[in-house]
């Protein structure tokens, strides 16, 4: 019996040897634009595997920012930091937080299934889900937080945050809970409420949820990922889910406001037309340089492909039964962010402290490719606008891989602080980092 496991991981190995596609690019910037190339697809018995070992940040060591500007340690040894929050007196909330125990239990099962789970664990995705708010207070505003305080806990793999008023709004993996909120409070006054569910366990492949408030305070958009990457647990198991859900708060009722986004999870809107804007992962398994993850613009009714059809209406042949109807009027994403790159974070920079090439753009946090060779991600990366419309991109923070290609950390949530300076989460460092112009 001690045998299995390493037989079983050799011949996972020659399997994922043997299963390999062509491997990618190595232009940090394939599939990045409004027109990216989408390469022949290639099919694999095995997903393509670049997983790198997690040796974390060694001391004094912080990613690279461009010239000019200065990255220090806002707050350190956190738990699994994942999203973030800056609330207007000038803390910052930190969802600490991972997938359930089910969610990895609940994966596709068979070889397959365990060659994801050993990943998932050796990238330390595969982690025990604190389950918890923590508040960050920088009293003194020299950018670093001094104190620090659980403001909830119980919940269940709380993700996206959003305040409206004195009300603070929670996304946990099966719907969106309420706080009664007072500028300086530390904690909780008492346990969450229940605003709205939205599709959740028992398999909640992609568990993560982001809320947001519109611009005016009406509305809460929250997302919804797939439960699989081309609907291989059953399409039945994907009802309402690969969306953005929107809720009115003052009539209390739902709705998918858009559909067909494999995972979504960023979400802001754009300053200058007040669009609303999302991130979102692709699918997997038809080659390591498609299909590219995307930035867009999110039409209210829009459908966007998942899982019939990728990049508008190039169709996706391993989904059966097709469904030439919905890729007919599958809407093209409007900006290529490379692919696997997994981007989670984004914001659109509204702040006036970051010279004036960088107001109004989007900053977007790309968590890393676990299946990709070579690795891609692991990285920050700035999308200037022009016009309401996104322009050539930029390298804004690097060195979460070092130099032999081993995971230091991992961006995910991302913000602007009261004082316009970036703050990033960094989930396997348990960092969160600022980056301020050295000169401001």
């Amino acid at each position: 019996m001690p045998r299995s496991i390493p037989i079983a991981i050799t011949s996972i190995a020659a399997l994922s040897l043997a299963a390999c596609t062509t491997p990618g690019s190595s232009d940090p910037f394939v599939g990045f634009g409004p027109n990216p190339p989408l390469p022949a697809p290639q099919s694999s018995l095995l997903p393509s595997v670049g997983v790198p070992s997690v040796v974390g940040w060694p001391a004094g060591a912080s990613p690279d920012a461009p010239t000019g500007f200065t990255v220090t340690r806002f707050a350190s040894d956190l738990e699994h930091p994942r999203w973030l929050l800056a609330l207007p007196n000038g803390d910052v909330l930190v969802a600490e937080s991972a997938g359930e125990p089910s969610t990895a239990d609940r994966m596709q099962r068979g070889i397959r299934g365990f060659v994801q789970k050993m990943l998932m664990k050796k990238v330390k995705s595969a982690v025990p889900s604190p389950n918890k708010l923590i508040l960050l207070g920088d009293q003194d505003g020299d950018g670093a937080a001094e104190s620090r305080t659980v403001f909830a806990q119980g919940l269940r793999s709380p993700f996206g945050m959003a305040l409206v008023g004195d009300v603070l709004y929670v996304a946990n993996n099966d719907g969106v809970v309420r706080f009664a909120y007072r500028s300086g409070q530390t904690a909780a006054a008492g346990p969450a409420e229940r605003v709205f569910d939205l599709p959740g366990p028992p398999i909640n492949h992609h568990w993560t949820k982001n809320v947001v408030a519109s611009p005016d305070g009406s509305k809460l958009y929250a997302t919804v990922g797939s439960n699989s990457n081309i609907g291989d647990n059953g399409l039945e198991n994907e009802v309402g889910r690969a969306a953005i859900w929107e809720y009115d708060i003052a009539s209390a009722r739902t709705r998918i406001f858009a559909s067909g986004i494999r995972n979504p999870n960023g979400l802001d809107f754009e300053p200058s037309t007040g669009t609303m804007w999302t991130v979102a992962n692709e699918r997997d398994e038809i080659g390591n340089d498609l299909p590219p993850d995307y930035l867009t613009s999110v039409r209210e009714g829009g459908f966007y492909g998942w899982p019939y059809s990728y990049w508008g209406q190039h169709v996706d042949t391993r989904v059966q039964p097709r469904r030439p109807d919905l890729v007919a009027n599958a809407l093209a994403p409007d900006y290529g962010l490379g692919p696997h790159t997994a981007s989670l974070g984004l914001v659109f920079y509204r702040g006036d402290t970051y010279p004036a090439s960088y107001r109004g753009g989007a900053f977007v946090t790309q968590h890393g490719s676990w299946n990709r060779q070579p690795l891609n991600g692991y990285r920050v990366v700035f999308i200037p606008f022009i016009g309401g419309r996104p322009q050539a991109p930029q390298l804004f923070l690097s060195g979460f891989l070092n130099a032999e290609s081993k995971i230091q950390g991992r961006p995910v949530g991302v913000v602007v602080d009261r004082h316009g300076a970036l703050l990033v989460a960094d989930d396997v460092g348990g960092v969160i980092w600022r980056v301020i112009p050295a000169v401001h």
